[in-house]
């Protein structure tokens, strides 16, 4: 893009003596278009609608956040042309020009904006400067979260025109990484085009084959019926047991070679499906090894962050401050003024969770996830809290959704549990507050097996 569609920001003092002319004829008097119309200027700070802003900037939202099958039902509504035979690109003009106009149809394009991407305004919508509004958009560029985050981004009210001009150069550039790719499927399915063409041309030499065998084997038959019928014809002057005799033999031949094929294809199919078989039972035996070495691993490392605080809590005294020497596998005032905001569990187990807290300097808040505790209480609970965790084996869905927004809404972090259990919870601030726990080496297997040697 040698020029953007609109005149790009410059910070003040930036302009020389060559650029004295340029910025002079791009002055609001001389050229409107560049900096806010007297409506923006009037109007309250609600988002920006469609029609206000820049004509340039039309074409991009047009055809980022609205597809050409929304445009063939909104745009021949208010304007003359043929939904069904017109070609995308007309219907992409005639929707940028209803933008620009105004009226009945950019009111309908807006609204029908507003009403897709809803959700991104209201998440836009908790932005109250351009940084904030910056930071959204490159989140949901890095997510692939392009048309929802483009329009929130383009109608928002604290948007200034370097942030649009920012965005607009972003997504710009993304149009040419789609083109990229595009090519580069293109050569790739050139490249499966040809590989199809080969496949193709392989089985039809092999029925040509199949047709070929299909037909000796119909000649020999004819064959064999010719000589029976020879051998009937000079049966008269032949020795009638020898031509019983051969014509049993060529029945027999021809017999066991049907036989032989047959024989062969069951036992290619019974490949086959053996093999089908054996790669599905191969997949699922991954799977599960694959689950059960993630299960070791974490059940590895909860044993050894417990053994670690049983051993200081056998072998430690208590210290100059009066702290059990269970919270020495933290580092030193690692959970003081900490509080700990614990959601589910069991009552059996939150008791040792809160004395292990509490040896460690910390506190522990405990919230049934709404069994006994009101659900109403939990953002309470939540607010000023250093970290939240809940066991996934003992909370209910919609206490862990709730948590997980109020955790969100106040800044606090958050972490799951694999179970209930202290040895989970001990790992987890082992892991948070001295680093993950040394690599644990498995023991050997022996392959000697007591049936089979």
């Amino acid at each position: 893009m040698h020029a953007p569609p609109f005149r790009l920001a410059r910070s003040p003092g930036a302009a020389t003596q060559d650029d004295a002319p340029h910025l002079r004829a791009f002055t609001p008097a001389a050229d409107a278009c560049c900096g806010p119309s007297q409506a923006e200027l009037n109007r309250s700070r609600g988002r920006t609608r469609l029609a206000d802003l820049d004509a340039h900037l039309h074409c991009s939202i047009i055809g980022t956040c609205l597809s050409t099958h929304e445009l063939r039902k909104l745009v021949p509504k208010f304007a003359p042309l043929d939904g069904q035979r017109a070609s995308d690109l007309d219907i992409h003009h005639t929707a940028v020009e209803l933008a620009i106009q105004g009226g009945a149809g950019g009111k309908a394009l807006q609204k029908a904006l507003d009403t897709r991407y809803a959700g991104a305004l209201r998440r836009f919508s908790l932005a109250r400067d351009a940084d904030a509004v910056l930071a959204l958009w490159n989140e949901a560029r890095a997510a692939g979260d392009i048309p929802p985050a483009y329009w929130a981004l383009m109608s928002h009210p604290e948007t200034t025109m370097e942030v649009r001009q920012a965005a607009f150069g972003d997504l710009h550039m993304l149009s040419h990484l789609v083109g990229a790719a595009n090519r580069a499927d293109l050569r790739r399915l050139v490249v499966l085009e040809e590989e199809n063409a080969a496949l193709q041309a392989k089985i039809e030499r092999q029925q040509a084959r199949l047709h070929e065998m299909s037909r000796e084997r119909d000649e020999a038959r004819v064959a064999l019926d010719d000589h029976t019928t020879r051998a009937a014809a000079q049966r008269e002057v032949q020795d009638e047991s020898a031509l019983q005799a051969q014509i049993a033999s060529l029945r027999e031949a021809l017999a066991a070679r049907d036989a032989r094929l047959a024989l062969e294809t069951s036992r290619r199919e019974a490949a086959e499906q053996r093999a089908a078989a054996d790669e599905h039972a191969l997949r699922t035996v991954r799977t599960q090894l694959d689950e059960a070495r993630t299960l070791t691993d974490a059940l590895r490392a909860e044993a050894y962050a417990m053994e670690s605080s049983l051993h200081a809590g056998m072998h430690g005294e208590e210290d100059s401050d009066g702290e059990s020497s269970t919270s020495r596998t933290l580092p030193r005032e690692a959970l003081k003024g900490q509080r700990i905001v614990y959601v589910g569990g069991r009552p059996g187990s939150n008791h040792a969770l809160r004395r292990w807290v509490s040896a460690a300097g910390g506190e522990l808040t405990v919230h049934d996830g709404g069994i006994e505790d009101r659900k109403g209480l939990l953002a309470a609970a939540l607010a000023g809290a250093d970290m939240a965790v809940f066991p996934v084996d003992c909370i209910d869905h919609d206490s862990m959704n709730m948590l997980k927004r109020v955790c969100e809404r106040h800044q606090v972090s958050y972490h799951p549990l694999r179970t209930a259990s202290l040895a989970s919870f001990v790992e987890l601030m082992v892991r948070l507050h001295s680093g993950p726990a040394p690599a644990l080496t498995a023991v050997p297997v022996s392959r000697f097996c007591l049936r089979h040697g």
